[in-house]
């Protein structure tokens, strides 16, 4: 029995097409709807899985194909996050079968398949994650590796990109100089559709990783939303999957989790690096004016139309371009825009994991390395301030 699914995000493909071949039948997938037609003629399938809302051609033309072009029966289902209720009467209306909401379990899909077209005589065993669910979004991560040979637990995440459709991890290996590199590849092996490794031949620091892993994940069409996370994993993979659902459940562009203001936070440090933290959040609240209590978080997810503006220029600084992330959204926004944008979430857990690179003396590093943002920041708006000026004058 046939199975052709189409749909733009690939991230949703993968999971159904192997929970369908686990189940006995025959798929294929097209991420291009255009393509997907071809696919329909050529393969002849049992039944076909559309999304509604496509680039190119959307859903409903695929329907109208199979309908009227073709004049076949050929069962049709919609799997869509599209829940407005003259998309679903227009679908019956075309002749659709079956109309199922994302997000929905590949078990209650499955058993809709079951129903429409009844299973395979020959089945294969079941994959061991029965309780995936196909989400309506699609998340990319991006975790910066240095010298992660060691550190790196890589069971956490492929535990997760199992468990959690929607998401692709992307490592970016900032030239390490032990086997970080491989540790990644095999790590890809087997879940390329879902894990990439960007090599950076020289270290650039972990501004930059993150930069160039961002810009790189703003490249895929079907990510909805683009974060990064350390990869020692000090945030958990749960608690950035909650700052998921709250940028996609609100009109923020960004969602940074928050260590300090965690509810019950017990996290002990020496007097002396205590006193400099506060002096460093201090300070950058003072230049972003904004009452933040964590940038440095490691830990954010961004709405993708601001990955330009937040990503597009190298950074001033290595270690604390979180500040200069934020100061880049209110001098596009204006500061009380920004701050509407803006979502400091209290996290659940976080370790403070051994081998963390950051010492006393790099703390120490980072006051002056704000004053450096202070001024680059202030002479950038000075500047546009009489770009400003200039333009109003021409006019």
């Amino acid at each position: 029995m046939k199975v052709l699914a189409i749909d733009d995000q690939q991230l949703v493909l993968l999971p159904l097409q192997k929970r369908l071949e686990d189940l006995g039948y025959e798929v294929a997938i097209e991420t291009d709807a255009i393509k997907g037609l071809d696919t329909y003629d050529e393969f002849n399938p049992d039944l076909v899985i559309v999304d509604l809302n496509m680039p190119n051609i959307s859903g409903f033309e695929v329907i109208t194909h199979i309908r009227i072009t073709k004049d076949s029966q050929t069962p049709i289902m919609i799997l869509s996050g599209n829940t407005k209720d003259d998309a679903i009467t227009k679908a019956f209306e075309l002749g659709v079968n079956d109309y199922m909401k994302k997000p929905l379990s590949l078990v209650e899909i499955c058993a809709r398949v079951k129903h429409l077209i009844g299973a395979p005589e020959k089945k294969t065993a079941l994959m061991s994650n029965a309780n995936v669910m196909i989400q309506q979004r699609c998340v990319g991560v991006v975790i910066p590796c240095y010298n992660e040979e060691e550190r790196l637990l890589s069971d956490e995440f492929l535990k997760f990109v199992d468990a959690n459709s929607g998401y692709h991890l992307c490592f970016v290996n900032d030239g390490s100089k032990d086997n970080t590199l491989k540790v990644l590849k095999d790590l890809q092996k087997g879940r390329e559709g879902y894990i990439t490794v960007y090599d950076c031949e020289k270290n650039g620091g972990k501004a930059e990783a993150v930069r160039l892993g961002m810009l790189h994940m703003a490249e895929k069409q079907d990510l909805d939303y683009i974060g990064f996370l350390d990869a020692d994993l000090s945030t958990d993979l749960a608690d950035f999957d909650d700052l998921v659902k709250t940028i996609e459940t609100s009109n923020f562009k960004i969602v940074s989790g928050s260590r300090i203001s965690r509810m019950g936070a017990n996290i002990s440090k020496e007097s002396a690096r205590k006193i400099i933290s506060l002096t460093i959040n201090f300070i950058i609240r003072k230049i972003l004016s904004m009452d933040f209590k964590d940038t440095q978080c490691g830990a954010k997810i961004f709405h993708k139309d601001v990955i330009d503006i937040a990503f597009g220029k190298k950074f001033v600084t290595q270690w604390i371009f979180d500040v200069e992330i934020f100061k880049r959204m209110t001098m596009h926004y204006g500061l009380k825009k920004a701050k509407s944008l803006l979502c400091e979430q209290p996290l659940k857990r976080w370790i403070h994991a051994d081998g963390s690179k950051l010492s006393m003396k790099d703390s120490v590093k980072i006051v002056f390395q704000l004053a450096q943002i202070a001024w680059v920041y202030r002479k950038r708006k000075n500047q546009k301030l009489a770009d400003m000026d200039v333009t109003l004058e021409v006019v």
